[in-house]
């Protein structure tokens, strides 16, 4: 999780010894060797990337004041530490008064300097949290609050701003956990409804006999227990943005009624005389493909083609892992100072490498409770492996080990630097005949870690297509907490065979009908 530090200073030996010293706290450098060069750096494309900034205030062409002056001049926000051989009081309150965070003096003690550093970083992070949270209730989020630094994310932005530009109706879709809702905040908070209502439903969790009266509201006296008026979630969002969360799961009789209300602009709650005139910005998002709902009759093709105007795609986290480091610094710097572990400053090297290996399923809300999890744990300065035990037992981390074939001593597995994809084919086949990593060298008699299989029976032999099935199966109710749809889906098999091979292995009596239970 390295920061990239910017050191401006016109003397090369001071330069170099800055260089090292930030290079070995953990975190990446970038020199200039004086202030226009700095500033050009700052309004250039780079400028972006830059985290911090180490301005020596005696220079030739421009001093670190100047640079100050045109940095607040220019709105780059950039937390600044300066430094100068002359420490006098009237140095120290000008430089603070310009916008510099923090001042040492010549020669810096490496301890003070790591400890400016880490302040400066760990109080702009909170900064912008708590700006992000203001915009978020204000209903101002923009785009430039989505923690992203992917290519696949920029894309998903730059349809978002075009769409934020219209009324047209957006169809998010994307796996659970991805940040859906965030884009629809997004979209609203950049869209001239910025300051108007944003009601957010969740079709899902309502009870199927109140899905018609939360939507659209309903008169008192309507049906028993309608002993007050009640306001639907459209008048709510009146002249502001609906949002729609996995609009999958409406039946089929209120989709009538959501697409009467796109098309003509009017609602009816239940038990009125007359229609109510409603100006709402639609936005539905889901976690299913819609087109395979309405080829299942589950999903009205005219509102399907009526709510999918303008699609976006919002892409699980495994296909951008270049955001992970960015969300593992967002999420500690806002849990930390959330459960007051003030000496908790980010994540060593060697534990975003691990965590960028693996798959996360659950996507950024998965990776948002680990993180919570291990900063419970953490008792140090940075997160280290051992406060993620479930994702370093899946990955396999340092402290793995394996017997290679053929070999008779036991080694260590190497630090995980690359995806566990490209681990995994590069090396060769455990002599256990685990599938993967293992965790530890297990015995032949002792059970596969949760994830990995066994390719060879206890006699040697390969085992059957049949067990391997059976035992995948198991794995899959187990991991997906025996909701029988997902099994099937995940297992890329109609239900009907899945119910099928149950009976066959005979899992029908116990986890054929806790699935059926749980869904």
């Amino acid at each position: 999780m390295p920061g990239r530090i910017l050191i401006v200073d016109d003397d090369p030996i001071q330069r170099r010894l800055l260089e090292e010293a930030v290079r070995r706290f953990g975190y990446e450098a970038q020199t200039a060797d004086g202030g226009e060069a700095g500033l050009a750096v700052l309004s250039g494309p780079a400028g972006d990337d830059v985290d911090l900034v180490i301005l020596d205030l005696v220079m030739p062409d421009l001093d670190g004041m100047g640079v100050l002056g045109r940095m607040s001049a220019g709105g780059i926000t950039k937390p600044v530490i300066v430094q100068t051989s002359r420490g006098g009081i009237d140095t120290v309150v000008g430089a603070m008064r310009a916008g510099a965070f923090d001042f040492i003096v010549k020669p810096v003690s490496h301890e003070r300097l790591s400890i400016a550093i880490q302040n400066a970083l760990k109080v702009t992070a909170l900064e912008g949290e708590i700006r992000r949270i203001r915009r978020t209730t204000s209903g101002a989020l923009g785009f430039r609050d989505i923690v992203t630094k992917s290519a696949e994310m920029a894309r998903v932005i730059r349809l978002g701003e075009r769409a934020a530009a219209s009324g047209i109706p957006v169809l998010i879709e994307g796996e659970s956990g991805v940040g859906k809702e965030l884009v629809a905040r997004a979209i609203q908070g950049s869209s001239d409804r910025r300051t108007k209502p944003f009601v957010t439903v969740n079709c899902g969790a309502i009870p199927e006999n109140l899905v018609e009266s939360t939507l659209f509201g309903h008169e008192k006296g309507a049906f028993t227990g309608a002993v007050d008026k009640h306001v639907g979630k459209f008048q709510e969002s009146h002249t502001g943005t609906l949002f729609l969360d996995e609009v999958g799961e409406l039946p089929l009789d209120i989709q009538v009624k959501l697409l009467r209300a796109l098309q003509e602009g009017e609602i009816e709650p239940v038990g009125a005389r007359r229609s109510i005139k409603v100006d709402f910005r639609l936005i539905s998002a889901t976690n299913r493909r819609l087109l395979d709902m309405v080829k299942e009759g589950r999903f009205r093709e005219d509102l399907y083609y009526r709510l999918n105007v303008f699609p976006i795609f919002v892409p699980p986290l495994r296909d951008r892992q270049e955001d992970i480091p960015t969300l593992l610094e967002h999420f500690v710097t806002r849990i930390a100072a959330e459960e007051g572990k003030r000496r908790l400053v980010g994540a060593t090297p060697e534990t975003v490498a691990m965590l960028s290996a693996y798959n996360w399923p659950g996507n950024i809300r998965q990776l948002e409770n680990a993180v919570f999890r291990a900063v419970i744990l953490c008792d140090g300065t940075h997160l280290t492996p051992d406060d993620f035990p479930q994702i370093a037992a899946q990955v396999g981390h340092v402290s793995a080990v394996r017997r290679v074939e053929g070999a008779d001593e036991v080694r260590t597995v190497p630090e995980i630097e690359t995806p566990a994809s490209q681990v995994l084919h590069s090396l060769p086949l455990p002599h256990d005949g685990y599938i993967g990593v293992a965790v530890a060298q297990p015995e032949r008699s002792d059970p596969a870690p949760f994830g990995f299989m066994r390719s060879l029976a206890d006699d040697g032999h390969v085992r059957t297509l049949a067990e391997i099935e059976e035992e995948m199966i198991r794995l899959a109710i187990d991991h997906y907490n025996g909701r029988m749809a997902e099994v099937a889906r995940r297992l890329g098999i109609g239900r009907s065979t899945l119910y099928r091979k149950l009976k066959e292995y005979g899992l029908a009596d116990h986890d054929g009908e806790a699935g059926v239970a749980a869904e």
